[in-house]
């Protein structure tokens, strides 16, 4: 099923809940399900599996007695072992009592299990996160395929000016008179498309059926939305997925290059956009936002940007990639959203970059909602983008937080027995003041930053 099939259905809010409702979710699901098949894998009992906060709205028992339940408030959840106080893993004082004279019931206590089994389970939430970002990034890559090498043809998009000759098989060995570098040379190939002439009509050198031949084709990175970003100019302007920009403040153009070239130079003010949509041209103004970009070393550049990525003319011949490559790409692309996420943390500490870059829940529910609407790919993929983030923030050494509990048991490991009770109960209500005030600070981001 395809979400974009139901937006005509909901209200833009109710729509934009809803998909946030449901990766939120998702992710929460799978984080605690870690925690808890782990922990029960170690010997430890969960009492209470839940997916929400509040009032309970449906509740089973199964067979080992854990309670599985769905609650009203859809923003999180947790799971509560034998011997915790609540969701946050605090210790019941009164049911470690209890069960201290009974070795067994004892062990089966998330306090009273060995220092191994505990750390396991903790970290078994932030690793299923991983592992299922890593699992759906793979499987877009089987999904979509490699784009096949050399470049051959497997059809032209649909653009205002269909240029005759490119033809479906077609292999493509040069452009512009030059030779196309392979595509795993991607520095060369990106720099080859980026200096090519700029022309509407290129002539391209092609293989097909044992000849070599020259014909016609369109510039390979034309005026294109491929997608249109969350809480963009673009967004709200109305621009999709498929519009091609024909025209800029009443300026022809063709090319993508000229469409940024035009936004970068406009210092912020409205442009004018000609938009060819389905054979209708229709226009839309747009006022392009301080955006700082992420650069390839790491650093980051603070460009004006209206919020929309490119497509190539061509829709390139793929190949299903096999299961090895295909989980390396999906650890390629886990990592990158880590690497991404650690530089922009440390840049905004840094104050290289403002901090107006951290979203909170409802930036993360309107990029949801958008996600959303643009497909049931672009979703899936959003779903594995925030799981890798989920299990990230998790990791860190906040007490209330996994790697809170992680810092713990490193230190209980090193000097032979874990913190005082009373250390902890301060350390866990400062972890919780901490996070409430990383929430806060996000959420004011979300309100009243540009």
């Amino acid at each position: 099923m395809d979400f974009t099939t139901l937006v005509p259905q909901f209200g833009g809010f109710i729509w934009t809940l809803a998909a946030f409702v449901i990766a939120l979710s998702v992710i929460v699901a799978i984080h605690e399900y870690g925690h808890y098949i782990v922990g029960r894998w170690c010997g430890i009992k969960a009492d209470v599996f839940s997916l929400g906060f509040g009032p309970v709205l449906y509740s089973r028992y199964d067979k080992r007695g854990t309670k599985w339940q769905i609650a009203l408030l859809p923003f999180g959840g947790y799971v509560k072992f034998a011997g915790d106080a609540n969701a946050a893993s605090g210790k019941d004082e009164d049911a470690m009592e209890e069960v201290a004279v009974d070795p067994v019931r004892l062990r089966e206590t998330m306090h009273g299990a060995p220092l191994w089994a505990r750390a396991l389970t903790v970290a078994a939430g932030p690793a299923f996160n991983f592992a299922m970002s890593i699992i759906i990034f793979a499987g877009i890559a089987m999904t979509l395929g490699t784009v096949r090498d050399p470049l051959t043809v497997e059809a032209i998009k649909p653009l205002p000016q269909q240029v005759e000759g490119l033809e479906q098989g077609d292999v493509i060995t040069g452009i512009a008179s030059s030779d196309l570098p392979p595509r795993e040379q991607s520095e060369a190939y990106l720099a080859f498309m980026d200096n090519l002439p700029l022309e509407p009509v290129l002539e391209y050198t092609v293989l097909r059926g044992g000849e070599t031949l020259t014909v016609d084709g369109p510039y390979p990175q034309p005026a294109l939305v491929g997608g249109v970003g969350a809480e963009t100019a673009a967004l709200e302007a109305g621009l999709a997925t498929g519009d091609v920009i024909v025209g800029i403040d009443g300026e022809p153009t063709f090319a993508f290059k000229q469409l940024k070239e035009a936004v970068e130079s406009s210092e912020g003010r409205p442009l004018l956009l000609d938009v060819w949509r389905a054979g209708e041209v229709l226009q839309f103004t747009l006022v392009p936002k301080s955006t700082d970009e992420p650069q390839p070393d790491g650093s980051f550049v603070n460009v004006l940007r209206i919020g929309i990525s490119s497509d190539s003319a061509i829709t390139p011949a793929t190949e299903t990639p096999g299961l090895i490559d295909a989980a390396k790409s999906g650890v390629a692309g886990m990592w990158r959203i880590i690497k991404g996420s650690m530089s922009g943390m440390y840049h905004m500490i840094t104050g290289a970059i403002s901090t107006c870059n951290m979203s909170g829940p409802v930036g993360i529910a309107k990029v949801s909602g958008a996600m959303a609407s643009q497909g049931t790919m672009s979703f899936i993929n959003f779903i594995a983008v925030l799981s890798t983030a989920v299990g990230l923030l998790n990791l860190f050494p906040i007490p209330a937080l996994d790697g809170g509990h992680l810092t713990f048991y490193a230190y209980e490991a090193v000097r032979g027995k874990p913190p005082s009770d009373t250390a902890l109960r301060v350390l866990m209500t400062v972890g919780i003041m901490m996070v409430l005030g990383l929430m806060l600070f996000a959420l004011f981001n979300d309100l009243f930053c540009p």
